[in-house]
């Protein structure tokens, strides 16, 4: 449903650091963040997506990362306090097989959908009345995952699903792996081929992240590999062959890289503007010291055409740290927090400085545009500030900030 105009709904913000799930109460009118509590999880957070009531939260876990399969994964249920938004588990951790990427659930939050990479594919749970995780819903051998899945969302109508799949860039004499959006029918917890979509039989097309509009029938893609967004018609049960506008996400596009790379992309509720994270980690050697090679850390802002939903972009705002992996809007619309994803040391015109992970805080005008307010430094001793995301508190439902990965 689209909102709007900026309301007065409360939010609660999650963060992660490792297996620390931070809690901390949101005010919107103050643009402050105020640090309540912490739960420990079985493993490391790697994404979560609330129910549609705003009652449970969904963990994804693992001891895993880009880098290493790991062999713990694991997906919990927490309650949440309707009041406070304060967390607690809620039933037994549920053990997955594979490394968990993203997690959300279909429309009426009666199942959930977990993603992963390796192998590619996504396992779907049925969830009980009680908002605790249920049993594993079989899947036909037959699905067509593509490679590298990196998240799954639902259509409104609840009766078809989107996975993205990233693919791969060549590399040390191994073959690009092409990228899709790869579309199914969905029905009670099952999943059914549709379509296959991939522009150039999907080589030089890799897609992270999607959101859909809230009243245009319009998805918009990041590409990871090509920093670019890219807006498709979707009417709700079939994508366009092609995309139908594209855009590119740097404010200096003449640096663009493969060290640099999007992500997260999220619409506003009220559908007049569109965010896109861009992330930059890459180290370098000065004076003996690993430091940051330069490039942007930053919130990409477009408008967004009222009749077409065409993107322009009008801003390229500083995070102020390294990597914004997730982000995340308020249920009011009214700001908008980024996760810096870790710290590194930064070198400058006064010397080289450590910049800390944090979560960053912007307020959002009337035009769609961000403006700093503060960072909240945290500490990543215990692992990296891997997700964050907020939930509407009071039973109105998940908030739009809450598809990050």
């Amino acid at each position: 449903m689209a909102v709007t105009g900026k309301q007065t709904q409360r939010s609660a913000l999650y963060a992660s650091a490792g297996s620390r799930l931070i809690h901390f109460e949101v005010d919107a009118e103050h643009a402050t963040l105020t640090e309540r509590a912490t739960l420990t999880l079985p493993a490391d957070v790697q994404y979560a997506w609330p129910h549609v009531s705003g009652r449970w939260l969904y963990v994804a876990c693992s001891d895993g990362n880009p880098d290493a399969s790991g062999s713990r994964h694991f997906v919990c249920a927490l309650a949440i306090d309707a009041a406070t938004g304060a967390l607690r588990m809620h039933g037994e951790a549920v053990s997955l097989r594979w490394r968990p990427l993203h997690i959300t659930t279909d429309i009426h939050s009666e199942h959930v959908a977990i993603t992963y990479n390796v192998p590619s594919g996504v396992s779907v749970h049925r969830l009980n009345a009680d908002g605790a995780i249920g049993a594993e819903v079989a899947q036909p051998a037959s699905l067509d995952f593509g490679v590298y899945a990196h998240q799954v969302r639902f259509a409104a109508s609840n009766t078809r699903a989107i996975v993205v799949t990233r693919g791969n860039d060549a590399e040390a004499g191994k073959p690009e792996d092409p990228g899709a959006l790869k579309l199914f029918d969905y029905r009670q917890g099952l999943l059914a081929n549709r379509a296959s979509i991939a522009p150039g039989d999907g080589y030089g097309f890799g897609p992270r992240h999607v959101d859909f509009h809230p009243a245009l029938p319009r998805l918009y893609v990041s590409l990871e590999r090509q920093n670019k967004l890219q807006v498709w018609d979707f009417n709700g049960e079939m994508l366009g062959a092609a995309p139908l506008h594209v855009a590119g996400t740097l404010a200096d596009a003449a640096h663009d890289n493969r060290a640099q790379k999007p992500g997260t992309v999220h619409m506003h509720p009220n559908g007049r503007h569109v965010y896109v994270a861009n992330r930059a980690r890459a180290s370098k050697v000065v004076a003996g010291q690993h430091v940051f090679a330069g490039g942007e850390n930053n919130i990409a802002v477009y408008a967004l055409d009222a009749a077409s939903g065409a993107p322009t972009l009008i801003q390229n705002a500083d995070t102020r740290g390294i990597a914004p992996r997730t982000f995340a809007i308020d249920a009011g619309g009214r700001l908008l927090v980024a996760a810096n994803l870790m710290p590194m040391q930064v070198a400058g015109a006064s010397g080289v400085t450590r910049v800390e992970a944090g979560l960053t805080v912007f307020t959002i005008a009337d035009d769609g545009r961000l403006t700093f307010v503060r960072k909240h430094d945290i500490d990543t001793v215990d692992g990296q500030l891997f997700w964050m995301g907020m939930v509407a508190l009071g039973g109105a439902g998940p908030d739009q900030g809450m598809n990050t990965l």
